[in-house]
C-alpha cells in the first residue's frame, strides 16, 4: 500500500515523502480501514515542522482527520462490521491507503453523510464545540459579551461565529484585509473588523504571535483569551500574558487532550452534534479540491495557495 511518511522535521512540502509498505493485519481489538477521504489541516502540518518534536516520534504518517471503510476485523471486535464507514481518531496516520486502528477509537458515520462531509466532521466541529463550552464556562451566563474570532473567514472561524451567536454572545469577526471582510460579509451579517480590533470581552484565537499580542492587550479587564492554534508559527509573548494575568484569563485549548480524557459516550455525543450541524449547514466546510495520494505534492502546494477556497482533501 502507499502511504505518506515523515522521516525528518522540516518544510512539509520538502520532508513528506511517499513510500510503498506492506499492509498489516489487525490484531485483537483492532480493525483495518481503507481510507476513502482524508483532510489536510494546519494541525496535520505543524507537527511535521518539528514544532511539537518533544511529543512526536519519527517516522510518522500525518493526517488526523478522515473517513474510511472497515475491511478486516481483529479478534474480539464487536459492534463493527466489514464495510462500515468510520471516523478513526486518537492519533495521526490517515494519509495512507490502509490504516490499522483500535476499534475503540473508531466512530460510526451515518449513511446520509457523503465521504467529503464525513472527512471534515472531526477536527473543526469538535474543536468549535469545546471552545464554545470553554467561553460559556468562563462567563457563566452569555449576555451579549463581545467575543472576537481570529481567522474568522476560515472554516472553523465561520463555525464559531455561528455557534457564538446561538449561545447568546456577540461574535466579532476579526480578519486581515478588506477583501476578506467583503467575502465574509456575503454570509455573515454580524460585526466584521479589520485589525486593529475594537475592545473585546474575549478572543478565540487561531493565530498567536504578534497579532495575538495586539488582541490580548485589547481585551477588557475580566475577559478571557483562549488560543487553540498558532497559524503564525508563534505563541503569545509570555511576558505580556504574565503582566495581564490578574486582568485576563489565558488558556490554550487542545482538542487532543479532551479526546484522550473524555468518556467514549461524550465523544459520541459530540459527533452526533457535528453530524447534525453538517446536515443543517452550520458545521459543513467547503471543499476546494480532492487529490489522489500520489498527487500529494500538488495537494500541499494547493493547501498553501492564498486563492484556495475551501478544504483540500486526499483520496488515498
Amino acid at each position: 500500500m502507499l502511504r505518506a511518511v515523515v522521516h525528518a522535521f522540516g518544510d512539509p512540502r520538502k520532508v513528506i515523502g511517499l513510500e510503498e509498505v506492506e499492509r498489516t493485519a489487525p490484531g485483537p481489538g483492532a480493525v483495518e480501514i481503507r481510507i476513502r477521504r482524508a483532510a489536510i489541516n494546519p494541525s496535520d502540518l505543524i507537527p511535521v515542522t518539528g514544532a511539537y518534536r518533544s511529543r512526536t516520534t519519527l517516522p510518522f504518517v500525518p493526517g488526523f482527520e478522515g473517513v474510511g471503510e472497515i475491511t478486516r476485523l481483529g479478534e474480539g471486535v464487536t459492534g463493527l462490521a466489514a464495510g462500515r464507514r468510520v471516523l478513526p481518531i486518537g492519533a495521526s496516520g490517515l494519509w495512507q491507503e490502509y490504516l490499522v486502528r483500535p476499534a475503540d477509537w473508531c466512530f460510526a458515520v451515518p449513511d446520509d453523510l457523503s465521504d467529503d462531509q464525513a472527512a471534515m466532521a472531526y477536527v473543526n466541529p469538535l474543536t468549535a464545540f469545546r471552545l464554545i463550552e470553554a467561553i460559556k464556562a468562563y462567563f457563566g451566563t452569555a449576555n451579549g459579551q463581545r467575543i472576537g474570532v481570529t481567522a474568522a473567514a476560515s472554516a472553523i472561524g465561520r463555525m464559531l461565529l455561528s455557534l457564538l451567536g446561538e449561545a447568546g454572545f456577540q461574535p466579532v469577526a476579526l480578519v486581515r484585509s478588506a477583501a476578506t471582510a467583503a467575502r465574509l460579509g456575503v454570509t455573515f451579517g454580524g460585526e466584521i473588523a479589520v485589525r486593529p480590533a475594537p475592545p473585546l470581552d474575549g478572543v478565540l484565537d487561531a493565530v498567536g504571535g504578534a497579532a495575538g499580542d495586539v488582541l490580548f492587550r485589547q481585551i477588557r479587564a475580566g475577559g478571557a483569551f483562549i488560543q487553540y492554534g498558532a497559524l503564525s508559527g508563534a505563541q503569545l509573548d509570555p511576558a505580556l500574558v504574565t503582566a495581564r494575568r490578574e486582568e485576563v484569563a489565558f488558556s490554550f485549548l487542545w482538542l487532543r487532550n479532551w479526546v484522550h480524557s473524555a468518556p467514549r459516550a461524550a465523544i459520541e455525543t459530540a459527533f452526533a452534534g457535528s453530524f447534525a450541524g453538517i446536515r443543517a449547514g452550520i458545521l459543513g466546510s467547503a471543499v476546494d479540491s480532492v487529490f489522489s495520494l500520489p498527487d500529494l505534492p500538488a495537494a500541499l502546494t494547493r493547501q498553501d495557495d492564498p486563492a484556495r477556497a475551501g478544504k483540500v482533501l486526499l483520496s488515498p
